[in-house]
């Protein structure tokens, strides 16, 4: 099979959440300028507005609302899912609150599961055994290593979801949906923004390639698993850092 097939996306339909900023806008406006049919969803209404007519300028795409029943009322199925809403909360040991790790593991872990949960028909509307339908949990290096940052919540919430996606991958998978994760490195984003203003070039020295990530490096990793090239990827958690997680510090 030809490269052009092996990573063709176009006419899928593609649930981003988070979607209007950050690398949620980067994977929206991958899987737009590869022909698939985007919803997206963002918590700033003003923001989701603006990315909608941005990317409808780019293809043809929607916003969506009211999310599951929204998306039930307009479509009969979902290709891929890509679960990217998140929330970060930083403070020192001792000041830590407990309204952030309700606010952090709310949106960063059980929402997943109750968004997933609540697309699954639609999922299962798209999947067969050769094509099944993708879901992407956009996940953290930060759940996978000690940050040098105090953000508790985060982290565990990041390592959570990484293993949430496995779960999902054992017990959807028999429904042909797959569910993987992208353990992803430092992007520009509105949550990443303060960090790299004070610490971008120390950032950058961490990583074996010496930068930070592209909008093409992420969504290049969704048309990925969200393409034919991937439909036998599952439970995966995909380090997306440069190498940053491996460069040994003496």
């Amino acid at each position: 099979m030809d490269a052009a097939n092996l990573f063709n996306v176009k006419d899928k339909v593609v649930l981003v959440t988070g979607g209007a900023k950050g690398i949620g806008r980067m994977i929206s406006e991958g899987f737009v300028q590869n022909g698939a049919k985007v919803y997206i969803s963002s918590r700033d209404a003003k923001a989701c507005e603006e990315a909608v007519e941005e990317l409808n300028a780019l293809g043809k795409g929607k916003e969506i609302k009211r999310l599951a029943n929204e998306l039930k009322r307009r479509e009969p199925k979902l290709h891929v899912l890509v679960n990217n809403s998140g929330s970060n909360w930083g403070a020192t040991y001792d000041d830590y609150p407990d309204s952030a790790w309700t606010r952090v593991l709310t949106l960063n872990l059980q929402r997943v599961f109750t968004l997933t949960q609540a697309v699954t028909t639609l999922l299962e509307a798209a999947a067969t055994s050769e094509s099944p339908a993708r879901i992407i949990n956009i996940g953290s290096i930060d759940g996978l290593r000690v940050p040098a940052l105090e953000t508790y919540a985060y982290s565990a919430s990041k390592a959570g979801l990484h293993h949430l996606s496995r779960v999902l991958a054992n017990h959807l998978g028999r429904r042909n949906i797959t569910s993987n994760s992208l353990a992803c490195g430092p992007f520009e984003s509105k949550m990443m923004a303060a960090t790299l203003r004070q610490f971008r070039e120390a950032i950058e020295a961490s990583c074996p390639l010496g930068r930070i990530g592209s909008p093409a490096d992420v969504a290049g990793a969704c048309l990925f698993l969200s393409s034919r090239a991937g439909a036998f990827v599952n439970g995966a958690t995909i380090t997306l850092d440069g190498g940053t997680i491996i460069n040994a510090k003496l």
